[in-house]
């Protein structure tokens, strides 16, 4: 059986759909990779994998450009005569559905990883009611299925009628592998006798990148020279909150806020902290960092928004606080650097959560089951 997997680009598949299309490799699928080419195409290939580039824009709203990428996808869905599309992120899910209603034998699977910026507060326009309005026509048919990885998500696609329940699963997060993120017990602080509190993501600010820094600041009295406030992730100014990079070094303060930038060996910046944050206010799937995160036993302190808080059981393994609430997170700051005793016992539940939740077998094995059930109707 010949799958495409569409994906809006390739450091995307290679974070967060990579295994699952090995394993569905060695199951006998014939794989194709189709996404963005920013330079990493050779690591998708170094696993066997075949991979075409496709000309995704992941904020671009050129009526002309959009066109042209559907048109894109129409043609290679024609060339290519899949069995099977597995869509992820919101252009290939909308472009790709709508494409395949050409093509009654290709059957698809929606992948969907969070609702994102077109779905924030920020988008309440044209371009929303039009996002809405292809989901409607992409969406209903019986060969379009669905994989949803928060409940949220899932049940507002059926409360608007995108989606009936028996045309889709719902499986948290794109799963960790239990063995390479293994609990790894936090020391009380890091070398230079500090707590770190790390923000592992894009700097964006629908990821709470101000929130963090100011909430870093108003603790700053009682926290200076006791704790180190990181900021990890790169930037990203193709998305369209994206924080600059001028930006970021201006929230630096000496020894106490510190940006470092894209970190290739993420496992080692989680070990060496103490303390994972993502005060998020965008809708999440399941945030890769906080599985990661949960794995290797740290506690959390994360949003109320959809994604976020399935990775904590607030007072269990961390804080939910109320998205933009710099007073509330700050707070939490102070209350979870008090106590490395709390901070252990909540690390310890983060492990059970992960093992429980995101382990990345269960990912892989529920997602090729849906392959196999939709194949076979």
């Amino acid at each position: 059986m010949k799958v495409l997997i569409v994906i809006n680009v390739d450091w995307f598949f290679l974070s967060h759909r990579l295994p699952i299309a090995i394993e569905a490799q060695k199951r006998g699928y014939d794989v194709t990779i189709v996404c963005a080419d920013t330079g990493r195409f050779e690591e998708i290939k170094a696993h066997g994998l075949k991979v075409i580039d496709a000309p995704f824009s992941r904020s671009g709203t050129s009526i002309k450009n959009e066109l042209s990428t559907f048109k894109f996808i129409y043609k290679l869905f024609k060339r290519e005569k899949p069995d099977l599309v597995h869509l992820v992120t919101i252009k290939p899910n909308i472009y790709g559905s709508l494409a395949a209603s050409f093509f009654p034998k290709i059957k698809v699977i929606n992948a969907i990883s969070g609702m994102g910026y077109n779905f924030s507060e920020a988008r309440k326009g044209f371009v929303q009611r039009a996002i809405g309005l292809l989901m409607q026509v992409g969406y209903k048919r019986k060969q379009v299925h669905f994989i949803f990885q928060n409940s949220t998500d899932f049940e507002d696609f059926v409360n608007m009628g995108l989606v009936t329940p028996d045309r889709a699963i719902l499986i948290k997060g794109s799963g960790v592998d239990l063995q390479e993120f293994d609990f790894k017990l936090a020391k009380d602080t890091d070398d230079e006798g500090l707590i770190r509190f790390i923000l592992p993501a894009r700097m964006l600010y629908d990821k709470g990148v101000l929130v963090f820094v100011e909430a870093a600041r108003l603790v700053k009295d009682n926290l200076f020279g006791k704790a180190k406030f990181i900021l990890a992730g790169s930037v990203d100014l193709e998305n369209k909150t994206g924080v600059p990079e001028a930006e970021l070094l201006g929230m630096q303060i000496p020894g106490y806020i510190e940006w470092i930038g894209f970190q290739k060996n993420m496992l080692q910046v989680l070990t060496d902290s103490q303390v994972v944050v993502l005060p998020s206010y965008y809708r999440e799937g399941v945030p890769k960092a906080l599985i990661e995160a949960c794995a290797i036993g740290r506690p959390i302190i994360t949003t109320s928004m959809p994604g976020c808080k399935e990775c904590v059981i607030d007072t269990v393994n961390g804080y939910i606080v109320a998205p933009k609430s710099i007073e509330q997170l700050a707070e939490k700051f102070n209350e979870i650097a008090s106590d490395a005793t709390l901070r252990i016992k909540m690390g310890a539940s983060s492990r059970k959560i992960a093992e429980k939740e995101f382990s990345i077998t269960h990912v892989i094995d529920e997602t090729l089951k849906l392959y196999s059930k939709i194949l076979a109707q």
